[in-house]
């Protein structure tokens, strides 16, 4: 029977809970680390939003409010709601669909895509690193390399095609965001994407699921941790679980209707140097239905040196050491299973 398996024989936790039901689940999964109830409720509300059309209008007054707007919630949260933001609802809902068609095929159909590394173009697994890790995460992942060149599944029928176009469209969204980002730092627009060849750098489209948990006050999805990218653009199937950590509490995401969810990630940080910090986020659980999160995570070029910019280095000094991108990646996969951050590896001190 499947509950007899040692968690290293889980290939699949959705397979996993399906065919284990309200067993208690094996004690290599206990990993919450943190209190569920250490949550600030009253903050979720606070949650900035930002209405992607104003900036990109043509307005000068309204875009120079909302590059203000966004400049504090990288500041202060590293977090926050994009509203309209150009990517239909359609394809939204379509992408998610194929997702959840992609995980509910026979385990014997994803063997093809077998985790072999993190750079793998295309990769299938669960938890975060099963023969590595000590704790197991609740959660099957599919995580597909994008950009420079894009890669997909070749099932199910269709989710290539929708993947491609869905991919493109948030990284247009990325880009212009970036260039806000930019100009709320008192540089050119074009900054931060020249700097870190952002226009040939590293997306990687990754699909969550997250099953209903027997023991969901045991349990975690996914671990507090930073995005290794510059920023990182999510949505999920209207089930809750995404938690963000803001004034050393945890606070609940509960998205607007076809919003974007968006954090800030460590090379952010490193490009800002320190201004805008690469927000810590988990994923929890529930005992009744299954969650979806659709991830995409925007770098930059792989071999481009990455660090502060030039231009703010002519007022301070810099935070953080410059380092290939490549190689702080590499770093960030390998620092999560010690539970620290891999900017602590580039910070000077």
């Amino acid at each position: 029977m499947a509950s007899a398996a040692s968690p290293s024989e889980i290939t699949s936790i959705k397979a996993f809970a399906e065919s284990n039901g309200s067993s208690p689940i094996p004690s290599t999964y206990h990993s919450l680390t943190e209190p569920r109830d250490d949550v600030a409720d009253h903050l979720a509300c606070s949650i900035p939003v930002i209405d992607f059309s104003h900036l990109t209008s043509h307005d000068p007054q309204i875009h120079a409010s909302t590059v203000h707007q966004l400049a504090n919630a990288c500041a202060q949260w590293g977090f926050f709601l994009l509203t309209n933001h150009g990517i239909s609802e359609k394809l939204m809902e379509e992408v998610m669909e194929k997702s959840h068609e992609f995980h509910n095929l026979p385990l014997e159909e994803k063997e093809e895509f077998a985790d072999k590394g993190p750079l793998t173009a295309i990769r299938h697994g669960t938890s975060f690193h099963p023969q590595a890790e000590k704790l197991h995460y609740w959660r099957d992942y599919l995580k597909v390399i994008t950009l420079p060149q894009f890669n997909f599944p070749h099932k199910p029928p269709g989710y290539k095609e929708i993947a491609f176009e869905y991919s493109r469209k948030i990284r247009g969204v990325a880009r212009e965001l970036l260039k806000g980002i930019s100009e709320s730092l008192g540089l050119d627009a074009e900054s931060i994407i020249e700097s870190t060849g952002f226009d040939s750098g590293l997306q990687i489209f990754a699909v969550n699921l997250y099953p209903p948990c027997p023991e969901p006050d045991l349990a975690v999805g996914l671990p507090p941790h930073s995005d290794h990218g510059l920023l990182t653009l999510l949505t999920q199937n209207g089930i809750g679980g995404l938690q963000v950590k803001h004034t050393g509490k945890w606070v609940n995401v509960n998205p607007l209707p076809n919003c974007l969810i968006v954090n800030t990630g460590d090379q952010l940080e490193a490009v800002s140097n320190g201004r805008y910090k690469s927000v810590m986020h988990r994923a929890v659980l529930n005992n009744r239905d299954t969650r979806i999160s659709l991830v995409l995570v925007n770098g930059p070029d792989l071999d481009k040196e990455i660090g502060p910019a030039l231009g703010l280095l002519e007022k301070e000094d810099p935070l953080f050491k410059t380092m290939k991108y490549r190689d702080y990646f590499e770093i960030q996969q390998m620092t999560r299973f010690a539970y620290k951050s891999g900017l602590d590896e580039i910070r000077h001190n």
